[in-house]
């Protein structure tokens, strides 16, 4: 399959005051019809030179980026908004536009010199509005709408221009919660129903993990690294990408957990949410969870209580933040039964 991006032995950065600096080199590249494709990695990284090195904007000290089998770096610019669209970050004002002014401009590539509307333009405008659902929305202007609801109008303008490739520099950066997780599906699925190559720069990990095809992993140490999520989450590029004395990636749950100041160690018992939720919040408050009945310190979740037994003085509570409360005395009333039951072998 002839991929839609594809570079060869690139190499970003800048030139400054005749030095070059080198943010990565030698990238080999490939995306394809259908995909979605997710840039991550820590800031200063290099994650927003590289795409605008493959979009034509900054041009790379070394190697070549083609879309479509076109050499960026040759691309006319009649050529260049038929091939890519662009989605940044920037907030923008566009005065008394209307929903359907900024995404009609998406077919102006397309136009004559009057660039005059023909009807199937009206048609693939229409589609676009139905595919990010904001039909209902055309007629608003565009500065009356949420970042969320904008952020869909680009995507639309972006599906409007009918290029092979889109391009989005961190869609969710100035959106709540609902609306990262909303946008991530969204691209996720146009990906899917267009049949268009659709690359993405992201801080959001989770989302990432979760929809993502391929991930780009890109970091200061190493060369960028590609893959399935599995792979590269199996591959232990996670943890060496993201290392901090602050928290660490957790494999079995692909998420980052908190380093907290140790306390000592618990066992808990079950399987169930409340066992689950139980674990997580003995370890947000600093115990490591070990597996072992036999534990002097245990907790066990049943008819609807909590119970907690220190050697053989049990304690019944209510809820979790009794829970913590009781451990938190006991723990001040007794640090020689805590530091023993850490020392504990397991």
């Amino acid at each position: 399959m002839t991929p839609i991006l594809y570079t060869h032995g690139l190499t970003i950065g800048y030139r400054t005051k005749g030095n070059l600096l080198e943010l990565a080199k030698d990238i080999n590249v490939k995306v394809h019809k259908g995909e979605l494709i997710c840039l991550i990695g820590p800031n200063g990284c290099g994650k927003s030179t590289l795409m605008r090195t493959i979009a034509g904007l900054q041009k790379p000290l070394d190697g070549d980026a083609f879309i479509s089998g076109v050499d960026v770096k040759k691309i006319k610019s009649h050529q260049y908004a038929r091939l890519l669209s662009l989605v940044l970050t920037d907030k923008i004002n566009v005065g008394a536009m209307t929903v359907m002014d900024i995404v009609s401009i998406g077919r102006y590539p397309y136009t004559n010199y009057f660039a005059k509307l023909q009807a199937k333009d009206h048609e693939i405008i229409q589609h676009s509005l139905d595919s990010v659902h904001l039909n209902e929305y055309k007629h608003r202007f565009f500065n009356e709408l949420s970042d969320g609801e904008k952020q869909r109008v680009l995507i639309a303008k972006a599906l409007a221009q009918d290029t092979p490739l889109i391009m989005l520099d961190e869609p969710t950066a100035h959106l709540d919660l609902p609306n990262r997780v909303e946008i991530i599906n969204l691209l996720k699925r146009l990906a899917k129903e267009t049949n268009k190559a659709i690359f993405l720069s992201t801080h959001e990990l989770d989302l990432a993990l979760q929809t993502a095809d391929t991930i780009w992993l890109m970091n200061r140490e190493e060369k960028l690294a590609t893959g399935t999520p599995e792979d590269l989450v199996l591959s232990g590029m996670f943890e060496r990408v993201f290392k901090s004395n602050a928290f660490r990636f957790d494999k079995h749950s692909g998420s980052f957990k908190v380093i907290h100041p140790p306390k000592g160690k618990v066992s808990v018992s079950g399987n169930d949410i409340y066992s689950t939720w139980t674990r997580r919040a003995l370890e947000r408050d600093g115990y490591q969870i070990v597996d072992d009945q036999n534990f002097p310190i245990e907790v066990n979740y049943s008819h609807k209580k909590w119970q907690l037994k220190i050697l053989d003085h049990k304690i019944t509570c209510q809820n979790i933040s009794e829970l913590l409360q009781v451990l938190r005395n006991e723990r001040l009333k007794n640090e020689h039964t805590f530091s023993s039951a850490s020392q504990h072998p397991i």
